[in-house]
């Protein structure tokens, strides 16, 4: 598969990214075990790559969502998934408590408002979230050592959210139940459950 400009870090050869990329997705997979659901939101899934790496549990209903469709097209290109929708976080076009779990991995950090993303995100979950943001600084010194976005001291062009593990356990509390903390470096991934 010819790797998009958004998913060029998942290809990438160096050994230490592969290594923190595989801690990263066996740290999405053992939330995804826990919160064994049988319908999947996969918020902001890019080209697929959940699927691509097979970290989605056999058997679960995938809706596969993204606000770009160049990407959702790129995934049918290299996928048999079809229950894909283009469309916002900011308001989801799914019925409230319409899935298990949603998954909504390496997102909020490119959102103005992610509190409101959140929200919606609650709305359509039934049983859990499993949200992921890069764990700062160590994502930016990650990429100064990569020699990436060295003119901005590692940081991303396209974040303008940074949360470290106290500070992201203080954004999600007010709005979601049962907030847990997984520190992945340099990811943060939270399971969580919607509230009410």
């Amino acid at each position: 598969m010819t790797a998009t400009p958004v998913q060029e870090k998942y290809h990438d050869s160096n050994p230490v990214v592969r290594l923190v990329l595989q801690r990263f997705f066996a740290t999405v997979c053992e939330a995804l075990r826990e919160s064994a659901p049988e319908t999947i939101l996969d918020a902001g899934c890019g080209e697929g790559e959940l699927m691509r790496r097979g970290a989605l549990p056999a058997g679960v209903k995938v809706i596969s969502l993204d606000l770009r469709p160049e990407s959702l097209a790129h995934f049918r290109r290299h996928s048999a998934h079809r229950n894909q929708v283009c469309g916002s976080l900011a308001a989801l076009p799914l019925p409230d408590k319409s899935v298990d779990t949603v998954v909504c991995l390496e997102v909020l950090e490119h959102l103005n408002n992610p509190g409101a993303a959140v929200t919606e995100l609650s709305r359509v979950a039934r049983k859990s979230l499993i949200v992921s943001v890069p764990y700062e600084p160590y994502f930016r010194i990650g990429n100064v050592l990569r020699g990436k976005h060295l003119e901005r001291w590692g940081d991303h062009p396209e974040h303008v959210q940074h949360w470290n593990l106290r500070t992201f356990r203080a954004f999600l509390e007010p709005g979601l139940a049962g907030v847990r903390i997984h520190n992945a470096l340099p990811w943060i991934v939270a399971l969580c459950r919607p509230r009410g």
